[in-house]
């Protein structure tokens, strides 16, 4: 699968790029597999969360 190039000014373009993105990966999937591999991004993306609001707290 190509890589997924995303503009630094995140168009609605890029919008649809990263639906049909994890559409390619996804639509194979069982439920299950689907709901794994949302959870682990989303997972990911509260730790990226926790550390850059940790990162502020403590001044850098």
């Amino acid at each position: 699968m190509p890589e997924l190039n995303i503009s630094p000014a995140f168009t609605v373009g890029d919008i649809h790029k990263v639906r049909e993105y994890h559409y390619e990966i996804t639509k194979n999937m069982t439920t299950e597999e689907r709901r794994t591999f949302y959870k682990k991004g989303a997972d990911e993306a509260e730790r990226k969360i926790r550390e850059i609001k940790k990162q502020k707290n403590h001044g850098g």
